[in-house]
């Protein structure tokens, strides 16, 4: 997701594809403990995606998942959800 690159989205500092644990994240901000996953089809229901996401929560991150469609489709209400999550640490992850 090019937006979150080069802390094009809201000045927010993002790396990608960063190693944590056994697990390589999409995208990170270290800031916020916050890490942007971009899902496709395969991961519709996944038990491993559910238990990479209690190690993760563990490690003291919120994982939030979007799917490529949505990324797609309105990828304004994407970043305006990672501003959002970003900005207030309580906010939880829906899926």
């Amino acid at each position: 997701m090019h937006e979150l690159r080069g802390r094009r989205l809201d000045r927010i500092k993002f790396r990608r594809q960063v190693p944590i644990g056994r697990f390589i994240a999409d995208f990170v901000c270290a800031e916020a403990r916050l890490i942007v996953e971009i899902d496709g089809s395969q991961h519709a229901d996944s038990n491993h995606d559910r238990i990479r996401d209690a190690e993760l929560k563990a490690r003291g991150f919120r994982v939030l998942r979007f799917w490529n469609d949505d990324v797609l489709r309105d990828l304004n209400a994407v970043c305006d959800t990672i501003i959002a999550y970003v900005g207030d640490q309580s906010l939880q992850p829906w899926r």
